[in-house]
């Protein structure tokens, strides 16, 4: 990856140590950031009474076994960057997680026993070749892992902790799916046909790497595995289609190499997992920035909606007793990880440490006639306020994510700022169906922006936003079309803040990881060399000419997604334009997992915002 170069001191805003200059305002916006939080828990296949799950509970994001026996808890690890993720052996006795480099998200697998006291976790899979991660799963005696580099994927079995045995290696994206119950097959995502963005699934042998059967679904319709039947013996995998136009489910036999397409009554996106006999499927319904949960049984097709609140699931799974143990939050009301129990009764099952966060404003609806369809916002203001007000475009990431009713601290202090705040899920974003995800393929950054013009535009006609203060601001993809939206929409946008955004692309599609680089070439139809005429009109470098808002960006300096060396090419132009501009670098990789640099970077926001408005900002 290519570093960047020696360069001037960049202008940094200045940091105030207060947002509000009321006691009870001040601690209450900061105590939604700092309340501990815990992630849904990943328990072992074979002991579920040991657990792995994540928290926030020092302060920075880490892993945590939990052992339910006893009910206790220990940190796993303990990392200056936070780590982001970890996972149970299949029986228990060890703790995966990912050790990459001050959060470049390049590295290698480690393990450690569960209990701890037996010094630094080791590497995992002898002969594992440091990576991107592509994938991992975890059987009784047979690992398999995935491993991308400039060179392309890799993806391997270890069986009886013995070394790293190659199944499958391509220059093209491809992830490890998932190993059959008997450990004899593995289901594996690829993008041979070069495009990541709808990839093909084999299945292959794993004591051989033979193709055991193949699905590839053409241009513009992906496939996912996601898993295969708990059940030693049943060869059934669980995959995710897009045949008719939205995320939907099949069961292809490889037994019998025979499909079956669920007709499953739901109108949003769907995806799933097997209860622990392989009878039923516990399905997530996403539709409208909201998520419902249902059982689906196998064989006569019967859906049960599961009682839960409204809001948004963050993770779900079955236990071995039917319980359904998940992660729900709304706008209003902070996450809670949860466990609806066979009886119906749902219960609080892992309250993280310490005080509760007060509750915050809930989220409102609106569709708005776009130029590709109605585009549908969430959106809230501050409560007692009438009339127009400073208002925020919080642009959410991706692209193919999508705002949803969940819970946020920094939407929340936003609030409590005095802004408005309105969630825009563009074309490209998930949730909405094939065609709205993939309309942005050919024309990125373009399209969105007109959906993001379109809901600006009733913002304003509706009452709601002030439009001589509009705020522009989003992280990664929403960071990207910050930048360049203040370029190609100028005349909309009063302030910009824009976190580890693409900047340049040219130089961002050199210097980002090899699988980036892979969506981009599916999203653009092409590499730079191909069609540069995309890459230029979508850069917001290209624009930078026509930008006349105050912008701030904050980016990190380990970032292999949006790396450091194409936003500093973007600054310079700023600054030799004579722009107004502001940086705020920090020493991690895409985004951090330390709340006090979270709350470093809203604070930044939100004061920069206000000085370029001519608010107030508390000394």
């Amino acid at each position: 990856m290519t570093t960047s170069p020696a360069r001037r001191q960049d202008p940094v805003p200045e940091i105030p140590d207060v947002l509000f200059a009321d006691h009870a305002a001040e601690s209450r916006w900061r105590g939604r950031f700092t309340a501990a939080r815990v992630s849904a828990p990943d328990w072992a296949r074979d002991a579920p009474d040991r657990s792995v799950y994540s928290s926030n509970a020092t302060g920075t994001w880490e892993i945590y076994a939990w052992d339910r026996a006893t009910d206790s808890h220990r940190r796993v690890t303990d990392r200056p960057q936070g780590t982001r993720g970890g996972v149970p052996s299949t029986d228990g006795t060890a703790i995966w997680w990912f050790d990459d480099t001050d959060g470049d998200e390049f590295g290698v697998w480690v393990r450690e026993p569960f209990e701890g006291g037996s010094g630094p976790a080791t590497p995992a899979v002898s002969g594992a070749a440091p990576g991107y991660p592509a994938g991992l799963d975890l059987g009784r005696r047979t690992v398999a892992v995935g491993w991308s580099t400039d060179d392309g994927s890799t993806l391997a079995v270890s069986e009886d902790g013995g070394e790293a045995r190659v199944l499958y290696r391509h220059t093209e994206d491809a992830g490890v799916g998932a190993l059959s119950r008997d450990e004899t097959l593995l289901a594996i995502s690829h993008a041979e046909h070069g495009d990541s963005r709808h990839p093909a699934v084999r299945v292959v042998r794993v004591a051989d790497g033979t193709s055991v059967g193949e699905r590839h679904d053409g241009e513009g319709r992906g496939l996912d595995p996601i898993e295969f039947a708990p059940v030693e013996g049943d060869q059934r995998l669980l995959v995710g289609h897009e045949r008719r136009g939205r995320d939907e489910l099949l069961i292809w036999d490889l037994a019998t190499d025979a499909e079956t397409e669920l007709d499953i009554d739901l109108p949003g996106d769907l995806s799933a997992g097997f209860y622990p006999d392989a009878a039923a499927l516990l399905v997530a319904h996403t539709r409208a920035g909201r998520t419902t949960l249902h059982r689906y049984d196998l064989a006569t097709g019967e859906l049960t909606i599961l009682p839960t609140a409204p809001g948004s699931v963050g993770g779900a799974d079955v236990r071995p007793d039917g319980t359904v143990e998940y992660a729900w939050s709304s706008a209003a009301y902070p996450s809670s990880v949860r466990a609806l129990h066979p009886d119906g009764t749902d219960t609080e099952l892992l309250a993280p440490p310490g005080d509760r966060p007060e509750p915050s404003v809930a989220l409102d609806d609106t569709w708005v006639d776009g130029p590709g369809g109605p585009v549908h916002a969430l959106w809230t203001r501050p409560a007692g306020t009438t009339g127009p007000v400073p208002t925020l475009f919080m642009i959410h990431g991706g692209p193919q994510a999508a705002d949803e009713d969940r819970w946020s601290p920094v939407r929340a202090v936003w609030v409590d700022a005095g802004f408005a705040v309105v969630h825009v899920n563009y074309r490209g974003s998930s949730g909405y169906g094939s065609a709205w995800r993939d309309a942005i393929e050919g024309r990125p950054g373009t399209t969105e922006l007109e959906d993001i013009a379109a809901v600006h535009d009733w913002a304003v006609s509706s009452g709601l936003a002030d439009p001589a203060a509009c705020v522009l601001e989003g992280w990664s993809w929403g960071g990207y079309l910050t930048l360049l939206g203040l370029g190609r929409q100028p005349e909309r946008w009063a302030v910009g803040c824009a976190g580890v955004p693409v900047a340049d692309y040219l130089a961002a599609y050199v210097d980002e990881m090899e699988p980036l680089r892979a969506f981009d070439r599916s999203l653009f139809g092409g590499a730079p060399d191909e069609v540069p005429e995309r890459y230029r009109e979508a850069s917001p470098l290209t624009w930078v000419d026509a930008v006349r808002a105050p912008v701030l960006v904050l980016a990190g300096e380990n970032d292999p997604r949006c790396p450091i060396r194409q936003i500093d090419n973007y600054l310079d132009a700023l600054a030799a334009r004579g722009r107004e501009y502001a940086m705020v670098r920090y020493d991690a990789g895409h985004g951090s997992l330390v709340v006090a640099e979270t709350l470093r970077h809203t604070v930044a926001e939100i004061a920069f915002a206000r000085r370029a408005l001519g608010l107030p900002v508390p000394a």
